[in-house]
């Protein structure tokens, strides 16, 4: 029996595939630098670890809008952290935020979805399987990709009359690892003010932000945004899916449909791990030392890759939070381009067979496939080692030149090859 003809058309999400590339390369005895995949190198704080042990018993089902214990813990956190007035009434608890941030845009019969480029991969196939239309805020390197408000503006001009518009703002951004100030988000919430826009912010780096300094959109725009969080990437706990969603003050229809959204599908996320985040989101000594260890290490990572990478001619902004940079290797373009080079992925393709790095190509960031350009993830080392070595050594360079080895090497590798460009064989 063939379902083809009534089949949707949605490609598999580009960052697991990618992760999937690379563990067959690493299987066949290959040399794999895995800088493509954007998973946190650290795992949990022990305890952490210890409760889903001692909950793993929980078996039953547990409130579609999430255990009241973890509400009120995340609340608090989020509000003691970034100085907001959230409510634990109003925090949603769903199977990672990814589902979260599709069950907003589900909620809405058609809308306007307002995506900067470049942005996560996921955004837009969400958007489209939902039959809502794209509309994309364009950036560029010279503006850091940072959504300027007349870019704002221009794209709303292009959505439809009397749809809904929903913005999606990820910050520190995937793929380029930089942040908006205080005076750049109060611009842009003069413009979501102004054309009613309900924001999605995805502030899942939000506690990964180097400085330790970071400004939700919600403390200028408070009416309208919706805050996506969890423990995925500040709390190492990708595969454990728990993710947060706080609506403002007065969604009470939202929220309705989107508890109904969650009921007819993933039913509530599950009870051994729920009950382990409650722990995580303890706001004492251990929490904080925790993620100050983890920034403290990306940050110099992040600016030892930097200074590799800037003297090898590619062009890159200094990060500022997460893990990532989005590479752009347009000033090799001519050079590319003669050898038959000249898509993201195709050269993406290259740097892998030539230096084993992974790098995800710019096309699934909204980008067009003839920018040359890619996301880097500086996060094959191992964090668990990294971070119980942090409890007695300082975190220097010398310490990350030694636990962060490995995703040096394959970046300073990148930044060799890319010095040779002249001597690239013919892409095959």
């Amino acid at each position: 029996m063939s379902f083809l003809k009534s089949l949707r058309t949605v490609e598999p999400s580009q960052t697991l595939l990618i992760n999937e590339q690379s563990r067959l390369a690493q299987s066949k005895g290959e040399k794999i630098y895995k800088l493509g995949f954007g998973q946190s190198p650290f795992r949990p704080v022990d305890r952490v670890i210890q409760a889903l042990k001692d909950n793993a018993h929980e078996h039953g089902y547990i409130p579609v809008q999430g255990l009241p214990a973890l509400r009120e813990a995340a609340t608090k956190f989020h509000n003691e952290m970034q100085g907001l007035n959230l409510k634990p009434e109003n925090c949603l608890v769903g199977t990672g935020s990814k589902i979260l941030l599709y069950a907003a845009m589900a909620a809405f019969k058609e809308a306007d979805v307002l995506i900067p480029s470049p942005a996560w991969v996921s955004y837009e196939p969400q958007a489209h399987l939902l039959g809502h239309n794209v509309v994309r805020v364009e950036s560029s390197f010279d503006n850091r990709w940072r959504v300027e408000p007349d870019a704002l503006d221009a794209a709303c001009v292009k959505c439809r009359d009397g749809k809904q518009k929903i913005m999606i703002l990820n910050y520190p951004g995937n793929p380029e690892g930089l942040t908006y100030t205080k005076e750049q988000l109060k611009a842009l919430a003069a413009v979501m003010k102004k054309h009613k826009i309900l924001v999605l912010a995805d502030e899942i780096y939000a506690f990964l932000t180097h400085d330790a300094t970071f400004e939700s959109l919600a403390t200028y725009y408070p009416e309208g945004t919706i805050i996506t969080s969890g423990l995925s990437k500040w709390s190492g706990a990708g595969g454990w899916r728990i993710g947060l969603a706080f609506l403002p003050e007065g969604m009470e229809d939202l929220k309705t449909v989107l508890l109904g959204i969650a009921s007819e599908t993933y039913s509530c996320a599950n009870a051994p791990e729920q009950n382990a985040a409650v722990v995580a989101y303890k706001n004492d000594e251990v929490t904080q030392k925790y993620l100050a260890n983890q920034r403290a290490i990306l940050k110099i990572l992040a600016a030892k890759s930097h200074t590799a990478l800037t003297a090898a001619g590619i062009k890159v902004h200094e990060a500022e939070g997460g893990f990532y940079f989005y590479v752009d290797f347009t000033p090799f373009k001519e050079k590319f381009n003669a050898q038959g080079i000249n898509t993201s992925e195709k050269l993406c393709l290259e740097i892998l067979k030539n230096t084993g790095v992974a790098l995800l190509h710019s096309a699934v960031f909204g980008i067009p496939a003839e920018y040359l350009s890619a996301r880097l993830a500086y996060v094959d080392f191992d964090g668990t080692k990294a971070l119980k070595a942090a409890e007695k050594e300082e975190i220097n360079d010398e310490f990350v030149e030694k636990y962060c080895a490995y995703t040096l090497e394959g970046i300073r590798g990148l930044a060799d090859w890319m010095k040779n460009v002249d001597s690239l064989s013919n892409a095959a």
